[in-house]
C-alpha cells in the first residue's frame, strides 16, 4: 500500500524556521512508521535526520509525534495510523535537526530527583530482601524507558521548562516507595517545591503517551499523597 508522509523539518545550519517535506512510500500495513521513515531516508532524502536504536520498543530513542500524538515510531503500525501520516519532533525540547531533539533538559530533571537506590547500611552476605508486596508497591514505575513521551505530552511542561515533568516523578516514585531505599523523604522534599508534583493538572496526556502502559498520573498522585501525609 502507498502512504503519504508529511514530515516536519528543521536544519539550524540553514533554516530560520521549520518546514515540511512530503513523501510517498510503498509499505505493508503491518510495517511500522519507523519503516516508512527509513524508506524516505534511504531512498528519497538522505538528509532526513531521526534518532533510533533498538527498533523494538525497548530503548525509547525514536519517540516523536505521529498524527499529533506522542509515540515510538518503532511500535506504531501503518494500519493503525492510515495512509496519511504526519510526523513531528517532540514538543517542548530544543530541536537539534528534523526529528531529533536535545534530550539534555529532560535528563537534567531526571537527575534532579536522584533516580538511584541509596542505602548505606551493611547488606550482609546476601542481597537486601523484599517481600512480594514490597516489590509490587513500585512495580509499575520500574517500566519507564526514559523516552520522554510522557513529559513532552504535558501542557504544563510546554508552558514552563521549570516543571520537573512526569518522567522524573515516575523515576522518583520507583525509589520513594522502595523499602530498601533510605532517602525517600529527601526526594519528597525535592518534588514538593514549585517545580515539582503540584504543577500537575491531571490532563492524563502522560498516561495516553506512555508506550509502556505506566499509569503515570496515578504515580504522581501517590507522590502527592506521600508529601501531604508523610507516609510511604
Amino acid at each position: 500500500m502507498k502512504v503519504h508522509l508529511k514530515i516536519q523539518r528543521f536544519n539550524p545550519e540553514k533554516d530560520t524556521k521549520s518546514w515540511w517535506s512530503e513523501h510517498d512510500v510503498e509499505v505493508d500495513e503491518t510495517d511500522r512508521v519507523l519503516d516508512a521513515l527509513h524508506l524516505v531516508k534511504w531512498y528519497q532524502d538522505g538528509t532526513l535526520t531521526l534518532r533510533r536504536s533498538c527498533a523494538h520498543g525497548i530503548c525509547g530513542s525514536d519517540a516523536m509525534r505521529i498524527n499529533g500524538r506522542n509515540a515510538l515510531a518503532c511500535k506504531v503500525l501503518i494500519k493503525d495510523v492510515g495512509k496519511k501520516i504526519t510526523v513531528q519532533p517532540l514538543l517542548g525540547l530544543p530541536i537539534i535537526k528534523d526529528l531529533v531533539v536535545d534530550m539534555e533538559p529532560f535528563f537534567a530533571t531526571y537527575r534532579s530527583v536522584k533516580p538511584y537506590l541509596v542505602n548505606d547500611s551493611d547488606p550482609g552476605e546476601r542481597e537486601r530482601l523484599q517481600s512480594p508486596e514490597e516489590r509490587a508497591r513500585y512495580d509499575d514505575t520500574t517500566k519507564c524507558i526514559l523516552c520522554a513521551a510522557c513529559t513532552t505530552s504535558c501542557p504544563m511542561f510546554w508552558a514552563t521548562g521549570e516543571y520537573v515533568g512526569p518522567a522524573a516523578i515516575v523515576q522518583a516514585h520507583r525509589f520513594i516507595f522502595d523499602s530498601r531505599d533510605q532517602i525517600g523523604d529527601e526526594r519528597l522534599r525535592i518534588l514538593s517545591d514549585a517545580t515539582g508534583v503540584w504543577r500537575c493538572r491531571t490532563a492524563f496526556n502522560c498516561v495516553e503517551a506512555c508506550p509502556r502502559g505506566i499509569d503515570v498520573t496515578r504515580a504522581i498522585k501517590e507522590v502527592q499523597i506521600a508529601i501531604n501525609t508523610g507516609k510511604r
